[in-house]
C-alpha cells in the first residue's frame, strides 16, 4: 500500500494548485479514483468555476459515518530557495519532498490509496470524503461545504481532519479572524492640518485602542486554559497609509487579526471597536468632513476547535493508533468548521507543521506509513461496525 500511496502522491504533488489558481485537474483526479473505488462523488463549484470541493461517500447514504477530510490547495513556491522540483515528488534520505506533501496531500494521497480496501470493508455505517479549496486562504471552501451538508441534510457524527501533526491527536486550536479596516479622510496641505482630516492619525488611534484590548484580554483567559498564550491574541500586521510629508493623508490601511480562544472574546473586540469609531473617532473626522469613513472588512472568521469533554473522534483515534492523550495547537486548521455544524472532530495526520510553507517542504516516510496503519485499523473497524 505505502508504493500506491507514494504513486498517488507524485500525481498530487504535480497539480500546481497555489491558493491562487484552480484545483479542478485535482479535484477531477480524486473524484475518478473515488468513484473506482464505487464512491457516490460529488464536485461543487465555487463561484468562479475555476475551484471545487469533493465530497464522496463509501457505503449508505444514511446518517452518521466517519469524515476523512483534507484541502487541496497549497502555498505559493515564489521567491523560495527550493533544492528541487516543488511540484515534482522527490524522494531522498527517507524523506518525499515536493510543495504539500506534508500540508497536507499526504494524507489525502493516503486515503485515496486505501479507498478500495474502506469499499470492501464498509458494512452499515458510511465513510466520507471531503477536499477542499482555498484552506490557506480562510478556509473558504471548507465553509462553503459545511453550507451544502446542512442543505443537503447531511449529518456525519466524527471528523478527522488531516494536517500534519506528526500523527499525535489535536483536540482544540485558536480561531483566527483576519481584518483589514480603511480610514477616509479629507486631503490638504501640510501646513494647516485643521482644515483636514489625516486618516493616519485616525488609524495610529484605532491600533492604541487595539493594543489596549490585547492587554484587556489577558485578563479575560479562561480558567484553566490550555492553550498557549491562554489568552485571545490580537496582532497588527501592517500599517499603509499617506503619500508624502506635506500632504494632510486622505487614507490609511491596518490588517489586523484576534486569535479567539472563546467566541465571547471576539464579540468583546468587534462590539469595543465599533464604539469607539461610532462614539469617539467618526463624529470628530466628520465635524471637518462629513464624508469621511471607517470601514472594516472581514478578510475571514475561521472558528477555532474547542475541546470537549465528550469526543467520540478522539476516542475512535485514540484506539486507531494507541494514543493516550491529546494536544492543543497554536495553528488553525478547518476543524472548527465542522465541528460548528454538529461533528466531533479531531485533527491528526502526517508529518510536521515545521516543514509547511518552507522551501524543500517535506513528508518523512515513516509518517506516511503511520498514517496508513491508521486508516487500515479505520478499514478494519468499519468492517466489524457491520
Amino acid at each position: 500500500m505505502f508504493a500506491r500511496t507514494l504513486e498517488i502522491l507524485g500525481d498530487l504533488i504535480a497539480f500546481p494548485t497555489v491558493s491562487t489558481d484552480s484545483n479542478l485537474e485535482m479535484i477531477a483526479y480524486l473524484a475518478s479514483h473515488l468513484e473506482a473505488a464505487g464512491a457516490k462523488v460529488d464536485v461543487f463549484l465555487d463561484e468562479t468555476g475555476q475551484k471545487a470541493n469533493l465530497f464522496g461517500t463509501l457505503g449508505p447514504e444514511v446518517d452518521g459515518g466517519i469524515l476523512l477530510s483534507g484541502h487541496c490547495d497549497v502555498v505559493p513556491v515564489t521567491d523560495q530557495p527550493w533544492s528541487t522540483d516543488p511540484f515534482k515528488l522527490t524522494v531522498h534520505d527517507g524523506r518525499l519532498y515536493g510543495r504539500g506533501t506534508c500540508d497536507m496531500k499526504g494524507f489525502i494521497a493516503a486515503t485515496i490509496a486505501m479507498a478500495p480496501v474502506f469499499a470492501r470493508k464498509v458494512r452499515d455505517r458510511p465513510l466520507h470524503f471531503a477536499f477542499t479549496y482555498d484552506e490557506e486562504t480562510g478556509c473558504i471552501g471548507a465553509g462553503h461545504l459545511a453550507e451544502t451538508l446542512i442543505e443537503r441534510g447531511i449529518r456525519p457524527n466524527v471528523a478527522i481532519i488531516g494536517e500534519p501533526t506528526e500523527m499525535r491527536i489535536v483536540e482544540g486550536h485558536k480561531g483566527c479572524y483576519e481584518y483589514t479596516t480603511h480610514f477616509h479622510g479629507l486631503e490638504g496641505h501640510g501646513s494647516d492640518p485643521d482644515r483636514g482630516v489625516n486618516a493616519v492619525e485616525y488609524a495610529v488611534r484605532y491600533v492604541t485602542q487595539l493594543l489596549e484590548l490585547k492587554n484587556v484580554l489577558r485578563s479575560k483567559a479562561p480558567a484553566n486554559s490550555r492553550f498557549e498564550p491562554p489568552w485571545t491574541t490580537i496582532n497588527v500586521g501592517a500599517f499603509n497609509g499617506g503619500q508624502v510629508h506635506n500632504v494632510i493623508a486622505p487614507k490609511a490601511q491596518i490588517d489586523w487579526e484576534m486569535r479567539p480562544v472563546q467566541a465571547s472574546d471576539a464579540a468583546f473586540v468587534k462590539q469595543s471597536l465599533q464604539h469607539y469609531c461610532d462614539d469617539v473617532l467618526l463624529p470628530e473626522m466628520r465635524r471637518v468632513f462629513p464624508q469621511a469613513e471607517i470601514e472594516t472588512q472581514t478578510m475571514g472568521e475561521v472558528d477555532g476547535l474547542e475541546p470537549a469533554d465528550d469526543n467520540a473522534a478522539r476516542q475512535i483515534v485514540a484506539e486507531l493508533t494507541g494514543a493516550n492523550g491529546a494536544d492543543l495547537v497554536p495553528f488553525g486548521t478547518e476543524a472548527g468548521i465542522f465541528q460548528k455544524i454538529g461533528m466531533d472532530v479531531v485533527v491528526c495526520g502526517p508529518g510536521s507543521i515545521a516543514q509547511a510553507h518552507k522551501a524543500d517542504e517535506f513528508l518523512s516516510s515513516d509518517q506516511l506509513v503511520k498514517c496508513l496503519e491508521m486508516l487500515d485499523k479505520l478499514a478494519d473497524r468499519l468492517e466489524k461496525q457491520g
